[in-house]
């Protein structure tokens, strides 16, 4: 089936999939190109992913970081957003296919920029998913923030000492960005924001606990940031377990397995997943057709001009691709955008694609903010942290939001947050708390009813 827009167009077709911070910059940098650009994407919008954990803690709404995509594009006259989950890329036909509600769509195309990003990675246990989602979406964030807060809710309403522990005992698994970050706000969360505000439970007594299989806090950051941000941890209280393999997830708890062969239990009601990451699976796809190869976590290995081996005319950039020297953060996948739109506006106007400059990735550092008013960062050779590298995470982060208004809301949440004790999203539904459980019971239910119309 095709779609509005679709049909043959005597413009040089552009189609981008992916939202996030490549497919976004890649169809933004094309704007006064001569091209037809089609970008599809299977959410309608931009997410900022870095600030998810604020999501789930109820710092800030997802609406501060996740701002409609074809209103942020509504004046590029030259691009048109698509709602779609994209199943398949033909490259020999140079077409791509997506599905939305059941209708699947064809999309024809001469250049191709595939940005589809990262889902969450269980190494092989997809099922821990149920009892500890990631941190990769909007529905991954609001539902971790109904499981927080659900927990002390049902702590508060116990009268069992020992199921009270194990609902305020929070884990987090992984010890990167994302799980310093989660870790640092549910211990705030607790001692600071819902301080007093129970009557039966004492909200400070909450155990957080941050574990990781490697020997280090922020491994990438070095060992030097490491310490700090793990020694400010410890100072909110937060338990840091390193050396620790997670062997089984489930409802009431987690299994770790330590250095010495030895099987721990820990119980807790709250699990929180940060311990890696999967490429899109269109990676597959692309390398089943090419001479590409991908890595274990489904990256393709492209060329130096960021192209699939043998497709000068398809690109793979941000978190799907594998490029020496270029880390999966949203500068790479910004840069790689904007120099693939160059290639193509150069190679439109004559340009000989054999002559093409390999893709230069400038290293623009790395943070991550611990608690209020202390963070770690690393620009180049220079490291710093505490409230001078927490003011430039804050400002980096601005600088990088889409939309005044969005920064404008987020600034008041932050001050609202950092300079107080108050937070403005602690609204849970119990939909929000329980959706993932919900889902799989219904399509057990729905099973179980198509079991029995075949039998019958």
């Amino acid at each position: 089936m095709t779609h509005p827009g679709a049909t043959p167009s005597d413009k040089h077709k552009v189609v981008v999939i992916g939202s996030g911070f490549g497919g976004l910059n890649a169809a933004q940098k094309l704007k006064r190109a001569d091209v037809d650009i089609k970008l599809i994407a299977k959410t309608t919008h931009h997410l900022f992913q870095p600030l998810l954990y604020q999501v789930a803690t109820g710092i800030i709404s997802e609406g501060e970081i996740a701002p409609p995509t074809r209103v942020i594009l509504r004046k590029q006259e030259n691009c048109q957003v698509l709602l779609g989950e994209v199943t398949n890329i033909d490259l020999a036909a140079k077409t791509v296919d997506s599905i939305l509600l059941g209708h699947t769509y064809r999309t024809p195309y001469d250049t191709l920029i595939v940005a589809a990003g990262a889902g969450q990675s269980y190494f092989g246990n997809d099922q821990f998913a149920e009892w500890a989602p990631g941190m990769k979406t909007i529905d991954d964030a609001l539902e971790l923030r109904g499981r927080i807060l659900g927990a002390f809710e049902q702590a508060e309403r116990s009268s069992d000492p020992v199921r009270r522990e194990k609902l305020l005992t929070f884990v987090v698994v992984g010890a990167g960005p994302t799980g310093v970050e989660m870790a640092g706000q549910i211990a705030e969360l607790a001692d600071h924001t819902l301080k007093g505000a129970f009557r039966h439970i004492d909200s400070t007594r909450a155990r957080v606990i941050l574990l990781d299989a490697a020997p280090a806090v922020l491994p990438p950051m070095g060992e030097k940031l490491g310490k700090k941000a793990q020694d400010r941890l410890e100072k909110l209280g937060v338990e840091i377990q390193l050396n620790a393999m997670v062997t089984d997830v489930d409802r009431n708890g987690i299994t770790v397995k330590r250095p010495d062969g030895t099987i721990d239990r820990i119980e807790a009601a709250t699990k929180v997943w940060s311990a890696g990451v999967s490429a899109s699976p269109l990676g597959k796809i692309i390398a089943d057709q090419s001479d590409a190869e991908i890595d274990r976590a489904g990256r393709v290995k492209v060329g130096p001009d960021l192209s699939v081996p043998g497709h000068p005319n398809v690109f793979v950039i941000g978190d799907m691709a594998l490029v020496d020297g270029v880390p999966g953060m949203a500068q790479g996948a910004i840069q790689g955008a904007k120099y693939v739109a160059n290639l193509v506006k150069s190679e439109l106007k004559g340009a000989d694609p054999a002559a093409r400059q390999p893709f230069s990735y400038f290293d623009k550092g790395s943070m991550a903010t611990v608690s209020r008013f202390s963070a770690v960062a690393k620009i180049g050779k220079i490291e710093f942290a505490g409230f001078f590298a927490w003011l430039a995470w804050l400002f980096l982060h601005l600088v990088y939001l889409v939309g005044f208004k969005t920064k404008i809301a987020t600034i008041l949440s932050w001050t609202t947050t950092f300079l107080g004790r108050g937070r403005s999203q602690l609204t849970i539904t119990e939909q929000q708390a329980y959706a993932r459980t919900r889902i799989e019971q219904l399509e057990e239910i729905a099973a179980t009813v198509e079991d029995e119309k075949a039998a019958s």
